[in-house]
């Protein structure tokens, strides 16, 4: 075409569509590694932890996670409140041991508690988010047990947590359902007690669907356990070790049937290599989130203590400076409308996390530091898999909620 000095207008560059804020409920794909056990369990039919003589995915599983640990001994369950469950009852502890248990976690730790026929002593939770030190000294002295909840992957102070219960004797049971991946002075959390749970719920680091683990380097806990789990007849054998204690406890133990069958195992077995990962970019997805929301002086993000290597897979903060609840309820909504789910542990009805609504306790105490903080602290997930783009998007919304309603 010949040049006449005319300049013709350049095509407008198609529009790029507005970014959405991403499903955080949404998980990561199950490895590929994990379909080709699949399709020869289902083929099979071998879904039964105890058919086979050896080698079943359940068994490999429990060696495996205990070599990620560095624990002894690992017991794969049906959930990690069947994990708490089994490590109290494998404890060996009275009828109505008094079992102290930090007040900010979920229904089903206090409930796993009432299940062993044990009574949980709740202990006031700090605003940040970890166990009022001053409040479980004083309950210390009439307790049998400690089960520390590492809520939403918060470590409380485990040297002191350890050395306090350690000088009276008592037992610490880690529920760990939010930490695997997360170390305390260098060493995994749920290896720190005497027993540690962890979780393969959906919404874990790690997802089974459902599914939990026991860890501990108590052969005599370890033995009782894996009975009480639903190890029947002699299938206590395909067990490494613990012969002699498994011949001394068979039929002299409960069986409760809280096993782990082998689908959520091919499941699980494939992700472990991904925990380190998972941890560390679940890590970073926090902080830049973190560092984002200290532009505003009403977000207060507790740090971790000097000891806490974390592993998160969600943010918290307290809101400040919003003195009515409806005020709380607005930024919650004013997110939301930004595409953006804001948890507000007090203030959503019936939320598991509100120690008032754990109405299958008698005597439910006030606790006035726990219920202030609760009605303040904000919760927003923030799965490892999640690119920066993606994370901006979330703070702006969240920034931009507490400049509409602050």
């Amino acid at each position: 075409m010949p040049d006449d000095g005319v300049t013709l207008p350049r095509a407008a560059a198609p529009a790029r569509p507005a970014l959405r804020a991403p499903d955080v409920h949404r998980a990561e794909p199950i490895p590929d590694a994990a379909w080709d056990e699949i399709e020869r369990l289902l083929a099979s039919g071998d879904l039964f932890r105890y058919t086979a003589a050896s080698g079943a995915p359940v068994a490999l599983l429990e060696a495996e996670f205990a070599g990620l640990l560095g624990s002894r001994y690992a017991l794969a369950c049906s959930s990690c409140s069947s994990a708490i469950f089994l490590a109290l009852k494998a404890l060996d502890l009275p009828r109505g041991a008094r079992v102290l248990v930090p007040a900010f976690t979920f229904a089903a730790v206090p409930s796993a508690v009432v299940h062993a026929d044990c009574v949980p002593v709740l202990v006031e939770v700090g605003e940040d988010l970890r166990i009022d030190l001053g409040d479980f000294r004083a309950k210390l002295a009439d307790a049998d047990a400690v089960l520390i909840s590492h809520m939403r992957g918060h470590t409380s102070d485990m040297d002191a947590i350890l050395s306090e219960a350690g000088a009276r004797a008592l037992p610490v049971i880690e529920d760990a359902a939010h930490s695997l991946g997360t170390r305390w002075n260098g060493r995994p959390i749920g290896t720190l007690g005497r027993v540690g749970c962890f979780s393969f719920q959906s919404y874990k680091l790690v997802n089974g669907g459902e599914g939990g683990m026991l860890v501990t380097d108590d052969p005599e806990v370890a033995a009782r356990a894996v009975i009480m789990s639903g190890a029947y007849e002699e299938n206590w054998r395909k067990h490494p070790g613990f012969q002699n204690s498994f011949t001394h406890w068979q039929n002299r133990l409960p069986l409760y049937n809280m096993r782990m069958q082998n689908l959520s195992a091919a499941v699980i077995r494939p992700q472990l290599v991904e925990v380190e990962r998972r941890a560390r970019d679940g890590l970073a997805n926090h902080d830049h989130v973190a560092a984002r929301l200290a532009a505003s002086p009403r977000f207060e993000v507790p740090p971790p203590l000097p000891a806490e290597t974390r592993a998160p897979d969600s943010i918290q903060f307290l809101l400040r400076g919003f003195a009515q609840d409806a005020q709380v309820l607005a930024f919650a909504a004013a997110a939301r409308a930004r595409g953006v789910e804001v948890q507000v542990f007090g203030l959503s009805a019936g939320n598991a996390r509100a120690f008032w609504n754990w109405q299958f306790l008698p005597d439910l105490p006030d606790l006035p530091i726990t219920r202030a903080m609760l009605r303040r602290a904000c919760d927003v997930r923030l799965p490892a898999r999640l690119v920066r783009e993606e994370l901006d998007l979330i703070a702006d919304a969240l920034l931009a909620a507490e400049a509409e309603t602050a």
